[in-house]
């Protein structure tokens, strides 16, 4: 597949359906793996109180009650997810967590979703970008650089083409491209396509999952 990005061959709706079927167990999959790089992600992001920050792929909701705390009673958070499953243990946990207040959670594609400009002081996308297909990631990106004042940040985590075509890469392009439903998402160019959106990189962490590289990129709107 060389240096080019694979193309996410699923529909909208049978990513939405795939999401809501692992909602319940998604955590015990991905979650443990995931959970070191995404708290990476929100160090960088550093949220701070009074702040509106917008996470797009919310998932169970891990990082939403973190930035909620994070933000505090007079900050608040945004979330955008596809899966109407997701929304609904996001919701729970919120809730627990006593932090619902300050939470306002959606069910959308934010390839699609028209966002109020310069709205939000900070974006969060952990493991999500990579979700979404070829030509849709400049479109969401230029959607976070408007829906961001100026001199908003952007902190993307997500998997990594950056150190090429390794072993661990080209095997998971192939699961990718084999059974798309499944594994659907590939790993990009993050900091790349986060300076063509017109995004400043201030900060990068290259890391490791399972063998697969990870891109954790910290940018700011100018």
């Amino acid at each position: 597949m060389g240096n080019k990005i694979s193309r996410v061959e699923r529909t909208k709706s049978e990513a939405g359906a795939a999401y809501n079927r692992l909602s319940s167990y998604y955590d015990l999959i991905a979650g443990s793996s995931e959970s070191k790089f995404r708290n990476i992600g929100l160090d960088l992001l550093a949220a701070k109180s009074g702040e509106h920050i917008l996470e797009i792929g919310f998932g169970t909701g891990h990082c939403m009650v973190s930035l909620a705390y994070a933000v505090g009673e007079t900050g608040q958070v945004t979330g955008i997810d596809i899966s109407p499953s997701m929304l609904s243990i996001t919701k729970e946990r919120i809730v627990k967590a006593g932090v619902s207040q300050r939470v306002i959670l959606y069910t959308g594609d934010a390839a699609t979703y028209t966002f109020s400009a310069k709205m939000y002081d900070a974006v969060f996308l952990s493991f999500t970008l990579e979700l979404f297909d070829t030509p849709e990631i400049p479109v969401v990106l230029k959607k976070c650089h408007t829906a961001l004042r100026d001199g908003g940040r952007i902190c993307v985590v997500s998997l990594s083409k950056s150190e090429g075509d390794n072993l661990m890469v080209r095997l998971y392009e192939w699961f990718h491209k084999v059974l798309p439903s499944y594994v659907d998402c590939r790993p990009i160019y993050a900091r790349k396509s986060l300076e063509q959106a017109g995004f400043y990189i201030h900060r990068e962490k290259c890391m490791h999952m399972w063998g697969l590289p990870v891109d954790i990129v910290l940018g700011f709107k100018e």
